[in-house]
């Protein structure tokens, strides 16, 4: 079908510079004797219908008929797929469960309010989820490789629709704010204005934001096959994703990381970790921590701080974050940590989900909050104590509780100096006393 429509499109040119509706209504003109076939999302549900049984032009086209036939239904469900995507990302389910007024007050605890400009990242890496869920909306694999061009488009769309609202918010705090599952939920529903473009722009024969006409999103008779958008597992990837990105964003600006890298269950030497705060995983045990801060003056011991489960966390699995557990943020976290260490970006975010898709070693929206990426809290790996030397190892690790407090008396990560050191930076903790007051000597970090 590619050659045979690259050769139709070569002989009809003029006909769709000439038609106001473009490729799809010269085309239409062409197979069905339609030239107000345009495809269009402009609030008809008829544009792009068409009955190929009781159609006498497309049944007299001879030996292009069914060709042509390919070309008429691929285009059709194409343009399904965007209308699907649109519909989905307009739903109600979405914008309310990220419209909340608690979002600051649940998952931050901190001594320092944190300026709005740390929504930034979190803000890129809406795009790579709405980019997600179009890859998602019913192509997989092979397949979903195949209109990578499409999925990067709709990220810069995604991302477009995301700055203006941005730079709109003009309250300087989370404390104050407490709105940020607000402004996903608008980022969402503006977004679906980048599928509207995209289809629009590609029924009319032109290229999207350089990555091809409709020809690129046809080739290899890709949506001939194409059954529709699952609009339900859109929207629950959707709320999956976005609800972890939120979370993520308030908890990368706190004490809040993950340690392990020992055995499952412990007892080696390197301390006791929370275990309804931990995943079993390849053997090893991992557990995520809050370092929490007492307000005001403290003199005893407890000044110093102690370990605690992160803010909100044990909101996570249930109602309104049911999408999201606990065992989600240490996976996500630890394939984003295998991936690019402390330097896992939206842009890392991007193309590790379209490679994905690409070549099938992943689906993302099957994966759902424990997708690498999603979450992005630090990791220290601290298995090699086991083995290893370093004073107060069995401190390392510790359980949750007023009076837990682990010790790092050395490069606790991977036992390198410059690992530790980036993972404290990771884990807003440099400078920090706290887990190193007792140690005899001062650690290196």
């Amino acid at each position: 079908m590619d050659d045979w429509l690259n050769s139709w499109w070569s002989n009809h040119t003029g006909d769709i510079t000439s038609n106001s509706k473009g490729f799809a209504g010269a085309f239409g003109q062409w197979a069905i004797g339609n030239p107000d076939w345009s495809c269009r999302d402009d609030g008809s549900d008829s544009d792009c219908d068409f009955n190929p049984c009781d159609d006498n032009v497309l049944n007299n086209k001879g030996d292009e008929i069914r060709q042509a036939y390919y070309t008429l239904e691929s285009v059709n469900r194409l343009h399904s797929y965007f209308q699907g995507l649109g519909e989905a990302f307009q739903s109600a389910s979405i914008a309310s469960a990220l419209s909340k007024d608690s979002w600051a007050t649940i998952f931050y605890k901190d001594k320092d309010d944190k300026s709005v400009t740390a929504l930034k990242e979190v803000i890129n890496a809406v795009s790579t989820v709405v980019g997600i869920a179009a890859a998602f909306g019913g192509l997989a694999g092979p397949a979903a490789g195949a209109v990578t061009g499409a999925v990067s488009a709709l990220f810069a769309g995604a991302a477009g629709a995301a700055s203006p609202l941005l730079g709109n918010h003009k309250d300087d705090t989370f404390q104050k704010s407490a709105d940020m599952g607000a402004i996903l939920g608008k980022i969402v529903l503006e977004s679906l204005k980048s599928f509207i473009n995209a289809n629009n722009i590609l029924m009319h024969g032109d290229s999207f934001q350089n990555t091809g006409d409709i020809r690129a999103y046809l080739q290899d008779g890709l949506f001939l096959d194409f059954g529709g958008v699952d609009k339900v597992k859109v929207i629950d990837s959707m709320n999956a994703f976005l609800t972890g990105q939120a979370i993520n964003a308030l908890w990368r600006t706190q004490k809040i990381f993950i340690m392990g890298g020992g055995a499952c269950g412990d007892g080696q030497g390197i301390g006791d970790g929370p275990q309804a705060q931990s995943i079993c995983r390849d053997g090893k045990a991992w557990y995520l921590y809050y370092w929490e801060e007492p307000g005001g003056i403290i003199l005893n011991k407890h000044r110093y701080g102690w370990t605690s489960p992160p803010p909100g966390s044990d909101k996570l699995g249930q109602g309104d974050f049911a999408g999201v557990t606990v065992q989600d943020v240490i996976n996500s976290s630890l394939d984003a940590y295998i991936t690019a260490k402390f330097s896992y970006t939206a842009d890392t975010a991007a193309a590790r989900a379209q490679d994905a898709l690409k070549n099938g070693w992943g689906n993302p929206g099957v994966a759902g909050a424990s997708w690498e990426g999603v979450f992005t809290i630090p990791v220290c790996d601290v298995g090699w104590a086991v083995t290893g030397n370093i004073d107060d190892k069995q401190y390392i690790l510790q359980p949750q509780g007023h009076d837990y407090r682990p010790h790092w008396c050395g490069p606790v990560c991977a036992g390198d100096v410059q690992t530790t050191k980036d993972f404290v930076a990771a884990a807003n903790m440099v400078n920090f006393q706290s887990p190193k007051f007792v140690c005899k000597n001062s650690p290196p970090y």
